[in-house]
């Protein structure tokens, strides 16, 4: 069975669907007061969190990563919400291991703010991305996408509660086709 690593920044909300459905090594965090840690917690969870800025450089806090994923015998990163560009270091040792969800149908929107860029844009509708990483910021190549309409009387708010439960839904789905198994 694939042993999976979730990586957030935040909340968690993509970590907590994607862990109770399946066997989720461990989560990281880059920040140590981050929601998803709780998360993790109540779940059972093994978790782990360190800031970039503990370290000389970003070679060295993805060499720390890196030590994490080999020392659990990672075979899949998943990215949900984890708002750190991935570098050569991380990249080197785990290409083609890594994938990310982004609130946007790429390659529209990418970056950190993909359902706000959308919206002020006045798209009739965005979408849901989950890619390969590399070495660009949301560039990778695209494993599954969703369009999300956006509604005429949609706000910001219940379009961006559709995109996240279209996030949850993708995710599982993606999980799934890669030959991750369920709890």
């Amino acid at each position: 069975m694939k042993k999976i690593a979730v990586f957030a920044s935040g909340n968690g909300s993509n970590f907590q669907v994607i862990a109770e459905q399946f066997p989720v090594e461990f989560v990281f965090s880059d920040h140590r007061d981050a929601y998803v840690l709780e998360r993790a917690d109540k779940l059972g969870v093994l978790s782990y969190a360190f800031e970039l800025k503990e370290f000389e450089s970003k070679a060295a806090y993805e060499a720390a990563i890196v030590e994490l994923l080999e020392e659990h015998q990672i075979d899949l990163v998943c990215l949900a919400g984890y708002m750190k560009i991935v570098g050569p270091t991380l990249l080197a040792a785990y290409e083609g291991r890594i994938i990310n969800i982004h609130p946007a149908y790429l390659p529209e929107f990418p970056g950190a703010h993909g359902i706000e860029d959308a919206w002020n844009a006045g798209v009739a509708e965005s979408g849901v991305t989950i890619h390969w990483v590399d070495s660009g910021v949301d560039t990778g190549k695209v494993i599954k996408q969703v369009r999300v309409p956006r509604l005429a009387d949609d706000t910001i708010e219940s379009f961006e509660t559709r995109i996240h439960a279209t996030e949850y839904q993708l995710y599982h789905q993606v999980l799934e086709s890669l030959g991750v198994g369920r709890r």
